[in-house]
C-alpha cells in the first residue's frame, strides 16, 4: 500500500523524464533573476526562459516586474503548479553573462542538455568574473576620447577628455564598491570629471575646450537602460520600461547636476 501511495505521489510531482516541477521552478527563476539583473530585456527574459521550459516538458508563464520575477511551472497534467518569487540580481550590466545566459538557453533547446548539467552550467555562468576594473577604466577612458574626437575635439581636448574620465570613473568604481548611492555616486564623479575638464577652460588649453567639457561626462550616460526602457514599451511591459526609464533619467539628471555644480563652482560661463 505504501509502495503504491509513494508511486503515486512521484507521478504527480514529477514531469517527463522524473524532472521535478519545483526543481525547474527554481532553476528557471534563478535564471530569469540573473538575467534581468544583468541587463536584458523583458522579451529576451520571457523568450529564453520559455525555451527551456518547452525542453524540459513543462508549462511555463512569467510576470516580470521592475525588482522581481514570479515563475510559474506546472506539469502537462496540472497536477502539480510551484510558483517562485526571485529579487532581480544585482548584479550590474553584463553583456558577457547576457550572451552567456542566452547561449545556455538554445544549448537546453538545440542540444537537448539534460536538467542536471544545465543547471551545473548556471551556477558556473553565476561564478563568471566580471571584465578587470583596470581594463573596465583604460578602455572607458579611451572610448570616452573618441566621443571628443568625433564631436570635433583637438589632440589637447582629447588628451583632457581622457584625464578626466580615467579620473572620474575610478571615482565611481570606489564609491560604487563602497556600496555608495548610486545617483549620489553619477554627481559626484560627473563634477570631478567637468571640473578637471574645465582647466581647459581656465588655462585656455587647446582650441576646443568647450567640447573636452561638454564630453567630459558621456561615460556616464545611462544608454542601456534607456534602450530596454523603449524595447519593454514596444513589447508592452509598461511597469518594467516606465521603471527603467526613470532610473534612466535620474541618473542623468544627477550627472547633469554635477556637471552644472562644476562649471558653477569654477566660474564658467553657461552661454
Amino acid at each position: 500500500m505504501l509502495k503504491m501511495m509513494s508511486s503515486r505521489i512521484c507521478k504527480a510531482n514529477d514531469v517527463p523524464g522524473n524532472l521535478p516541477v519545483r526543481e525547474i521552478a527554481v532553476f528557471l527563476a534563478n535564471y530569469a533573476s540573473l538575467l534581468s539583473g544583468c541587463g536584458a530585456t523583458c522579451i529576451r527574459i520571457e523568450k529564453n526562459a520559455r525555451r527551456m521550459a518547452a525542453a524540459f516538458g513543462v508549462g511555463f508563464d512569467i510576470t516580470l516586474m521592475p525588482t522581481h520575477v514570479y515563475v510559474s511551472v506546472w506539469g502537462k497534467d496540472m497536477s502539480d503548479t510551484s510558483v517562485i518569487i526571485r529579487k532581480t540580481a544585482s548584479c550590474g550590466i553584463s553583456f558577457n553573462l547576457n550572451a552567456l545566459l542566452s547561449r545556455l538557453s538554445w544549448e537546453v533547446a538545440d542540444n537537448h542538455l539534460d536538467f542536471p548539467t544545465a543547471v551545473e552550467r548556471f551556477e558556473r555562468i553565476r561564478e563568471t568574473k566580471p571584465t578587470g576594473k583596470w581594463e573596465v577604466l583604460f578602455l572607458t577612458s579611451f572610448a570616452n576620447a573618441s566621443f571628443c574626437r568625433l564631436f570635433g575635439g583637438d589632440a589637447v581636448a582629447m588628451l583632457i577628455v581622457f584625464a578626466s574620465t580615467l579620473a572620474g570613473y575610478r571615482l565611481k568604481q570606489i564609491m560604487l564598491e563602497d556600496k555608495r548611492d548610486v545617483r549620489l555616486t553619477f554627481l559626484c564623479a560627473a563634477f570631478f570629471s567637468a571640473a578637471l575638464s574645465a582647466g581647459g577652460h581656465i588655462f585656455d588649453i587647446g582650441t576646443t575646450p568647450e567640447i573636452a567639457l561638454g564630453t567630459s561626462v558621456l561615460y556616464l550616460i545611462p544608454g542601456v537602460p534607456y534602450i530596454n526602457a523603449v524595447s519593454d514599451m514596444i513589447d508592452r511591459h509598461y511597469l518594467c520600461a516606465f521603471s527603467r526609464f526613470l532610473d534612466a533619467t535620474i541618473l542623468t539628471a544627477c550627472l547633469s547636476a554635477g556637471l552644472c555644480a562644476g562649471m558653477f563652482i569654477l566660474g564658467l560661463k553657461w552661454f
